[in-house]
């Protein structure tokens, strides 16, 4: 078992850099680009992949780096870059999350690297959870998938929307209602190959930030897929479904279903994503307050901007820490207990508000121009309370654990 520490080592310190390098050289010239067309940056993923950051195997390293902060560090660098741009990037991790989380070894090797493509023909994967009336409500999913024994198939019916990468996607990965009498304990993740008939893009958002990623809704009619398409297999999926019937029955124990595993391991990195926005958004505006001169003297020496940049830096550091806690106990094995990883991602992403919002402030009419990018990393910045989990649901998450109280 790894020690905590809370310095990298040497190896880890020479791949900070490099995705440090990568963020400064390439993401961050073509971020405004980006921004404005709300289009997929599809030639700064062939960049990263050409130099390994887009690939199974980094992320592979990385997922499984001892100390559990291979991910964490990975991210924020990234979306100190961009987040937009850094998203594009990294979204195909969350379905590869959700095969690593339920599936099993042939379909993690089968799978999860058509998710990438490669150098010369890059692809993306996209992970289908939301519904229009089901987002931080899962017991409201409608789509269904019904298993056709006399072919080994299932058929999957319905709308996903928010999906990342949705409709553009080489592999998607969707969670379906298998059996609506269990509400979220009756879901099942399904595996959807290329071109597969009846999968389709429906309306592609125009967001308020986070504009270089795409996103999109996914509609499913009469989606057929092979019945090896089913994550984990049937034989662990009608275990599933009789221990959660039998507890229903008892009225014991909640199971958890497959949506909340993939999301209960991405929160803290999704709070790295964090951190990494609001570092960006408060390293301009220490650069901004040390450089702009009123009255004959910099701002920083007023007391009002300096107290400011004083809480955002401490800030970002606890949000920081807080992230690296829960990401060295997931890789540990160690229980969030009290919710650490929502801790981490509801924390987080408040700092990243906040902190984007106060460099506006420092920056004033500057600030609201898109000639300076603070303008940006706030608009960017507001998905981080919404997206995996409201800051809501994370407080709601954080007071069920510690009381054992089902708070409504």
């Amino acid at each position: 078992m790894a020690e905590f520490t809370m310095e990298l080592n040497d190896e880890q310190k020479e791949v900070r850099d490099w995705i440090h390098g990568f963020a400064a050289d390439v993401m961050r010239p073509a971020a405004a680009e980006w921004d404005e067309r709300e289009e997929t940056p599809w030639p700064v993923i062939q960049e990263a992949a050409k130099i390994g950051l887009y690939s199974l195997d980094f992320y592979a390293q990385q997922f499984f780096d001892p100390t559990g902060l291979g991910i964490p560090m990975t991210m924020e660098e990234l979306f100190w870059g961009d987040a937009g741009i850094g998203l594009s990037i990294v979204g195909t991790g969350l379905a590869a999350v959700g095969v690593l989380a339920n599936g099993t070894e042939e379909q993690i090797g089968t799978w999860v690297p058509q998710m990438y493509g490669d150098v010369n023909d890059v692809k993306v994967a996209a992970f289908c959870s939301s519904e229009p009336d089901a987002g931080s409500d899962v017991a409201a999913m409608r789509t269904r998938a019904v298993y056709d024994e006399a072919k080994d198939e299932w058929v999957l019916n319905g709308t996903k929307t928010w999906a990342t990468n949705g409709g553009i996607a080489n592999i998607h990965v969707v969670v379906a209602v298998v059996d609506p009498e269990l509400g979220s304990k009756g879901h099942a993740s399904f595996l959807v190959p290329p071109n597969t008939p009846g999968l389709s893009q429906g309306q592609k958002f125009k967001k308020h930030g986070i504009r270089a990623s795409h996103t999109a809704e996914v509609v499913l009619e009469n989606v057929r897929v092979p019945g090896h398409c089913l994550l984990g297999g049937k034989g662990k999926l009608d275990e599933r479904l009789a221990r959660a019937r039998e507890r229903a029955k008892s009225g014991g124990e909640r199971v958890k279903n497959a949506a909340m595993a993939t999301f209960e391991a991405s929160r803290p990195a999704v709070g790295a994503m964090a951190v990494g926005t609001a570092r960006a958004a408060y390293e301009e505006a220490l650069e901004y307050a040390t450089t702009r001169s009123q009255f004959g003297r910099p701002i920083i020496d007023n007391q009002g901007v300096a107290f400011q940049l004083a809480d955002m830096r401490t800030q970002i550091d606890a949000a920081r820490l807080l992230v690296w806690r829960a990401s060295w106990m997931a890789v540990t094995g160690k229980p969030f207990t009290s919710a650490e990883g929502s801790m981490s991602k509801l924390f987080a992403s408040e700092v990243a508000k906040k902190v984007t919002a106060q460099a506006v402030q420092i920056l004033g009419g500057n600030g609201f121009t898109r000639e300076y990018p603070v303008e940006r990393m706030h608009r960017d910045a507001a998905i981080y309370t919404i997206f995996e989990g409201t800051s809501e649901i994370q407080r709601l998450v954080i007071a069920r654990t510690l009381s054992g109280m089902p708070i409504r």
